[in-house]
């Protein structure tokens, strides 16, 4: 018998990837709302208690109503959030089993996961290894930087960027933003590594349509100790070496760059997430490279509910 599973939110960016990449595996029966009924709390109840696995691809708020019309006796159907809404709340599994093997056991076992955010995928990646591994303290300032595609900001800024005519010159250049410093990603930035403080954060967006690179600059003389960027490249290649999307690159990466740059969209349309070590020892930069959109978003929440139904956790994905 197939596992039933609904998408609440199915016509947004993520639930339209989410679809794609879920059409066609005959393990996985799709719920689906009439169009005339997608604002029906009624029907929309009646598919979220129905289902083995619910999708949330919604704002934070409706993702929060959508988990109150669960029946309360349901404990069957499991949560797969993908807003923001869950990622540091309690009762909630972070979706992200690279973390460590007991992490991929809490998320095969549990009822509520919350999906990371795609800045927030990069930057766990290339931290959260180097506080376990006490190359970092939990108190060390830390700064970083991330360059993605518009399809990050939703239908609004698509829309804005793939409108009639020609591109307007403000969106013809990488634009800074989240300039307050209160980017919605920073919780779950220091709540899943564990730092004392959360990084000063700079995204940026660009005219492109998808695929992301999340950088951290390191001063070796900062830390407790001083650490060589080979060490810190060992550490990846020995944290990562059984995951099957986290790809480290080799030191030193010139191999792996495009005429000595790093494009962002190298990883688009796969599930995989390379991680790159530059620098020497006075100065090192860290730097993640994905799909905003698949390992960021649809990709990762495809991995988890693979692990909570106990499928293969590679299906219907490309590393």
């Amino acid at each position: 018998m197939a596992w039933r599973v609904f998408i609440d939110g199915a016509h947004g960016t993520t639930g339209l990837e989410l679809r794609d990449r879920l059409a066609g595996r005959d393990e996985l029966e799709l719920l689906q709302l009439p169009a005339e009924r997608r604002r029906d709390p009624e029907a929309r109840a009646e598919l979220l208690n129905a289902a083995d696995l619910v999708f949330l691809c919604l704002p934070d708020d409706a993702a929060r109503e959508a988990v109150a019309l669960l029946a309360p006796d349901n404990e069957r159907t499991r949560v797969l959030d993908a807003s923001t809404a869950h990622r540091t709340a309690p009762g909630w599994v972070y979706g992200l089993p690279e973390l460590s093997a007991e992490q991929r056991r809490q998320i095969a076992a549990a009822r509520r996961v919350a999906v990371p955010g795609c800045h927030a995928t990069g930057f766990a990646l290339l931290v959260a290894p180097l506080v376990a591994a006490g190359v970092l303290p939990p108190d060390q300032p830390l700064t970083a930087f991330s360059v993605t595609g518009y399809s990050g900001g939703g239908r609004a800024m698509i829309e804005e960027y793939e409108g009639q005519g020609p591109l307007p010159e403000a969106l013809t250049s990488p634009r800074l933003y989240a300039l307050g410093l209160r980017h919605k990603h920073l919780p779950e930035m220091q709540a899943i590594c564990g730092l004392a403080h959360p990084p000063l954060f700079t995204p940026i967006v660009g005219s492109f349509r998808r695929g992301m690179v999340v950088s951290v600059p390191l001063w070796p003389s900062s830390l407790p100790r001083p650490v060589e960027p080979e060490e810190v490249h060992a550490l990846y290649a020995d944290h990562y070496a059984d995951e099957p999307f986290v790809r480290v690159q080799p030191f030193p990466a010139d191999a792996a760059l495009d005429r000595g740059f790093l494009p962002a969209t190298t990883c688009n349309g796969t599930n995989r997430v390379e991680l790159f070590v530059f620098g020497h020892r006075d100065q090192l930069l860290l730097a993640a490279r994905l799909d905003n959109l698949g390992k960021g978003a649809s990709g990762a929440a495809v991995q988890c509910m693979n692990l909570m139904l106990g499928l293969p956790e590679t299906a219907g994905l490309t590393a």
